[in-house]
């Protein structure tokens, strides 16, 4: 079992009457010992991908995914508090 699995995530920004789909069915799988390097272009969705991974989010913004779990544990239905407990200790992520 991979130890971060995600599968088909989406980030969708309301703009008043379109939607911005900052991120479009994104999907990759980390195996423990290994280490994902996000690179890419200004504005290709670098950032909104490890907001969306550690529900840190602008309000308005919505995730969505087919899966998106760390450790067998399914961060689409963790409490606030329970993701709270994972960002820092589980899960984080380093600004260049």
């Amino acid at each position: 079992m991979a130890l971060l699995h995600v599968e088909n995530l989406r980030v969708e920004i309301p703009l008043g009457q379109d939607t911005l789909h900052a991120v479009r069915g994104l999907d990759f799988q980390v195996e423990r010992g290994e280490m994902l390097c996000i690179v890419g272009e200004s504005g290709c969705g670098k950032s909104l991908t490890s907001l969306a991974l550690m529900d840190l989010l602008p309000r308005k913004a919505r995730r969505t995914a087919t899966t998106l779990s760390l450790d067998g544990i399914d961060m689409l239905s963790q409490s606030e508090r329970q993701m709270c407990d994972l960002r820092g200790n589980r899960l984080a992520m380093i600004f260049q």
